[in-house]
């Protein structure tokens, strides 16, 4: 196989392995990169909750990754607003954690609502919701947003790796019955290898990994056993 680098230069090999990841995806507003790290941040850690004491902190998305960073917040935060696009929480988040927000004191959440613009100086000062068409311009200083990640598999545009729905790479029993079909050697694909023998996936860009840290390292040692094992199978 055959990779082309971005300078043009090349590299060849009997296998490779594709841990690209994913990256953050954003509200796609203007200004939005440059107040990136200065009030807007993507994911909330445990170290950005302790620096949001007292004040009014806004969480943007509808999934879990949303729910437990709020949760997070709150225990440090003033007060948590979670912005939702649609008309509730129940489809896209688990109960355990919708019940959770529910009851906590300091968490609102608003459903049917947009960021549209952020503003600010050297910092993010300023947000403007879209609540079913009316406008408000709030102040805002920390802006965490949690809507999910896309991964990183422009790579495989030009390759037989077969993509699911969303975009992340197939890999061993979750390759759709035709691409099993098409598979050329006798043996079925190892758990983490494409649709093209020899090419193996790791960590968030794979389709239904666990998207942890943990899992993603344990994913990587395994396929290096894995391409060891296809190096030692005969040509």
């Amino acid at each position: 196989m055959r990779a082309v680098l971005a300078d043009g230069s090349e590299i060849h090999a009997r296998a490779a392995l594709s841990a690209t990841g994913v990256q953050w995806r954003r509200l796609g507003l203007e200004g939005e990169d440059e107040w990136e790290g200065a009030g807007i941040y993507y994911g909330a850690g445990t170290s950005e909750a302790s620096a949001c004491i007292g004040l009014h902190v806004y969480v943007v998305g509808g999934a879990n990754s949303a729910g437990q960073a709020a949760m997070n917040l709150a225990a440090h935060a003033a007060h948590v607003t979670v912005v939702v696009r649609g008309a509730s929480l129940s489809s896209t988040m688990s109960a355990y954690l919708l019940n959770r927000l529910a009851v906590q004191p300091n968490v609102t959440i608003l459903v049917h609502t947009r960021i549209v613009a952020v503003d600010g100086d050297d910092h993010l000062r300023e947000i403007t919701l879209d609540q079913a068409g009316v406008t408000a311009r709030v102040p805002a200083t920390h802006l965490f947003v949690c809507i999910g990640g896309a991964p990183n598999t422009e790579w495989a545009e030009t390759t037989d790796v077969r993509l699911d729905s969303r975009g992340f790479v197939l890999t061993g029993v979750d390759l759709a019955p035709a691409d099993l079909e098409r598979w050329p050697i006798a043996r079925p694909p190892f758990y983490l290898e494409t649709s093209v023998p020899g090419i193996f996936a790791a960590g968030d860009v794979r389709a239904k990994s666990v998207k942890r840290v943990a899992s993603a390292v344990g994913e990587g040692a395994m396929a290096v056993t894995l391409i060891h094992r296809y190096l030692a199978e005969p040509d």
